[in-house]
Parts: C-alpha cells; structure tokens; sequence
C-alpha cells in the first residue's frame, strides 16, 4: 500500500519516534508503541455520517497533517505504508471479530509483517481490546503478557488463528483470522458497512481509545473510562464534557476539522 503524499519522516514525527528506524523487530515494536500512544482510534467521521475514506493519500492527510484518528483500516493503512517505507514485508488480513453475541462477517483489518522469518501479527486498530505490541504467529497456546494485559493466540484445526484476551479473570475472544492474503481493495465493502450500517457499533455511538503507557483512556457514547496499571474508573458525562475530553485527553481539537 502506497500514498504518493506519504514522507516517512512526517510519520515518525507524527508518533514521536525518536533515534533511528530500521527494518527489524525492535524498530516494528517502538513504532508500534509509538503510533498507538499518539493516534486514537477513533469514528468521529462516521458519526458526522461520512463514509471514511480508504484512497491511502486522504488517510496519510487525515492522521499525519490534520493530527486525527482513525479506525482499523486508517490506522492499520498508515502502518502498513510506514512498514513499506522501512522495507518491511507485511500482508493485510481479514479478521472475524467475536466480540459480539452473534456471528459477524470478516470485517476486521489487520497487519501480519515478516522480519527476519518470523510472521508478527500487528494491529493498532481494534479499539479498547487491541493489543500493544506484535506478536509472533509461533505464540501458540501461551500467556502474551503485554504491560498490564494478558492475550493468547491458539491455532485451531481448520487453520484459522484465533487471538484472545484476559478481561474480567476469564478468557475473551476478540478475532479470529488466516493468511490469505487480502488486498487493499477487498475491504471496500466492509468499510462501507462499518460507515453506514445502522447495526453497526460505529454508527451507533461515539468510540475513540488511546493508549498509554500504563494503560488507555476510553470514550464510548457518554461513558468515559481510564484504565491505570490494571484498575480503571469510569463515569458518564455530558456532551460538553465530551468536547472537552476529546481535547484535553485525545488530542482531537475542533480546530483539526472532522
């Protein structure tokens, strides 16, 4: 995935990546960290009732130059056009996300880069559940601690990965997933659902996340959540509030536009 627009150095800048960037695993990790702690996801625009953008030099503007957000696909996408700039070989995957109480199709969009050999799964795109940083596809049926979360990555028989989380001292599923490799232009249609469909959670309510180093700040419709070395608090607040907080906690100014 390219964007003619894109300057790797803009992008670093952007994250706060600081020193030296190489293709290899201690570069794919810091980077990672880096844009998870600095670009939210986010659906502001769905909210507004667009339909986000997937031409990759609109998602380049919208995250490196307007300083905003995005969803899976937007900030998986820049990711992946940052992994091109470095050399890194990577694949985009179609995920099932599980975390509904019904089966839903493979809307879900993530990363599978290769360095060295080893295949790592990325993904800085699945809101409050994701996980922080890679992880080897050869972590089978094994604890993946990552700061003060806990995921799991099985392989079940008919080939599909299926990556899980601790929440609540009980095993969650969050996606599962295989390596055919998808192309950019496969998830057409599945953001169009996600921007449009009234049954989806997007359209539905307001959803931004950022993570931090001791955790991630959660916004969801009017109910706001901070999450601490494992304890969190939460709390419901007003439409002011909410302007509010997606300034002072998001860095989401209304200044940047929607």
């Amino acid at each position: 995935m390219k964007a003619e627009n894109f300057n790797f150095q803009s992008y670093l800048a952007r994250i706060g990546f600081e020193g030296v960037a190489a293709a290899d695993f201690a570069t794919l990790k810091r980077m990672m960290l880096c844009q998870l702690f600095s670009v939210p996801f986010e659906n502001l625009d769905v909210q507004e009732g667009k339909v986000v953008s997937l031409v990759p030099e609109e998602i380049y503007k919208k995250i490196v130059e307007r300083r905003r957000g995005g969803y899976c696909y937007e900030v998986n996408g820049l990711f992946a056009m940052a992994l091109g700039s470095l050399g890194v070989p990577y694949q985009f995957v179609a995920a099932r996300p599980m975390t509904y109480p019904v089966r839903r199709p493979k809307t879900h969009m993530a990363i599978v880069a290769t360095i060295e050999g080893e295949q790592w799964l990325c993904d800085l795109g699945f809101g409050s559940y994701g996980i922080r940083e890679p992880i080897n596809l050869g972590w089978i049926n094994r604890d993946i601690r990552q700061g003060f979360d806990t995921f799991g990555l099985f392989l079940n028989p008919d080939g599909n990965y299926l990556l899980q989380s601790i929440t609540d001292d009980s095993w969650k599923n969050l996606y599962e997933f295989n390596l055919s490799r998808q192309e950019w232009v496969d998830f057409e249609p599945a953001n169009y659902l996600n921007s449009t469909h009234p049954d989806s959670i997007f359209v539905r309510s307001l959803m931004v996340v950022l993570q931090t180093p001791s955790g991630k700040e959660v916004l969801n419709g009017s109910s706001y959540k901070s999450v601490s070395e494992g304890r969190s608090q939460e709390r419901e607040v007003t439409q002011e509030e909410i302007a509010l907080l997606l300034q002072q906690k998001f860095s989401l100014g209304a200044a940047q536009g929607a």
